[in-house]
């Protein structure tokens, strides 16, 4: 088979007319970095913002031209509207000034098309999911996605049906917390079937690339292939999504805050004065972007030595539960730095499927059954916010 190189995938650019008609999209330096991996390409096409709508024809074309390629297994293609890097500087030319034309008759008015229910809200649902929540992070370090794994396999043991979207694609955990390996089939060549295992169905970049494989990404590509593990994913009926966001609070994290319609956010921090400086700034992002605070877990809240049975609070205990108090938001519960926990999520055997009789795996579904119980609260607050109209 053909070796897929970014030379044969920008000669095959070449053949994609700027916008009207006017070059090629490479050469009018719209296309950004080409970036191959696992026969995949993926790059974005630079346009102007207020044209973004009307370019989607030139981006499929793109999208086309480089599937065609021999060797390519496929390509995630994304428009954006950034001004600079990348090798996008270069404007698009605007359109050409039409000439004068006779004046005709005027014709009837067109219907509008019908606008899906996601435009006055800017988030559109997934089919078959009845609530999507983010387990997220203010910083990296803090077993965010050991936390998110095991209170999605809480919920399952609360009789649930649960997904798991790892939405980290810079270091994408779930392959090997849950010992899942091979790649997704799809559905047509189309759509893709989520991995399963402990009874979840997990979607991951993880899947798709190599583990050793470094993701050097900008944001619009990012976004798009989020974009694809979330919305065109057989994921089927599930109570609820478990996605693991990225650490941090940046573009990728924001922008999914904005466009998914999220029942809710769970934020993870350890004790230490530090890692609650930036669980604040995960907590506020949420806070802007209107999306419910399900509560705050203290990880690694303390520990027992298993000789001794005496306690140590390595990394100060209590701040998470008094960062939870003062900011009015429910305080989830205290997960203890243990040796089990870490062992059998390295060994992809996460706590609450392998030992669901232990002390720390009841601690993992009492969180879950909190985060339900929170969702299903915000659920009735925001039924009971529609006014009703009544005819007398």
């Amino acid at each position: 088979m053909m070796s897929v190189t970014k030379e044969i995938v920008t000669e095959r650019l070449k053949t994609v007319n700027g916008p009207d008609f006017t070059g090629n999209i490479v050469d009018l330096g719209m296309v950004s970095e080409i970036f191959i991996a696992d026969s995949k390409v993926f790059f974005s096409i630079t346009v102007p913002a207020a044209r973004a709508q009307e370019m989607e024809p030139l981006r499929a074309a793109a999208e086309r031209v480089v599937k065609a390629i021999p060797g390519v297994a496929g390509a995630v293609v994304a428009l954006t509207a950034e001004k600079k890097g990348g090798g996008m500087e270069a404007p698009v030319p605007a359109r050409p000034v039409p000439r004068p034309a006779p004046p005709a008759p005027p014709a009837a008015p067109r219907p509008a098309p019908h606008a899906p229910a996601s435009q006055s809200s800017g988030k559109r649902g997934v089919p078959g999911i009845e609530a999507i929540i983010a387990v997220a992070s203010g910083k990296g370090g803090v077993g965010k996605s050991t936390t998110a794994v095991n209170i999605a396999l809480g919920l399952a043991a609360n009789g649930l049906r649960v997904g798991v979207l790892d939405a980290d694609i810079y270091g994408p955990s779930m392959p090997r917390l849950l010992n899942i390996h091979g790649r997704p089939q799809t559905v047509d060549g189309k759509i893709l079937k989520p991995m399963e295992n402990y009874g979840l169905k997990v979607m991951s970049m993880g899947f798709l690339v190599d583990e050793e494989t470094p993701m050097i990404w900008r944001g619009p590509m990012v976004m798009s292939a989020l974009t694809q593990m979330l919305r065109e994913v057989e994921w089927g009926r599930l109570d609820v999504l478990v996605v693991d966001m990225p650490p941090g609070t940046g573009d990728a994290q924001l922008t999914m805050a904005q466009q998914v319609p999220l029942a809710g956010a769970v934020i993870v921090s350890t004790p230490q004065d530090l890692a609650l400086i930036d669980a604040r700034k995960g907590l506020n992002m949420f806070k802007k972007v209107d999306v419910p605070l399900l509560g705050i877990v203290e990880n690694m809240s303390y520990f027992v030595a298993p000789d001794t049975g005496k306690r140590y609070d390595i990394f100060g205990h209590g701040g998470a539960r008094r960062e939870a108090e003062r900011l009015g938001v429910t305080f989830l519960g205290e997960v203890p730095l243990e040796m089990g926990i870490r062992e059998s999520s390295d060994e992809g055997s996460p706590v609450v499927a392998s030992k669901p009789d232990s002390p720390e795996a009841k601690i993992y579904r009492d969180i879950a059954s909190k985060v339900w119980d929170r969702v299903n609260e915000e659920r009735g607050a925001a039924e009971a916010a529609v006014p009703s109209i009544v005819f007398e």
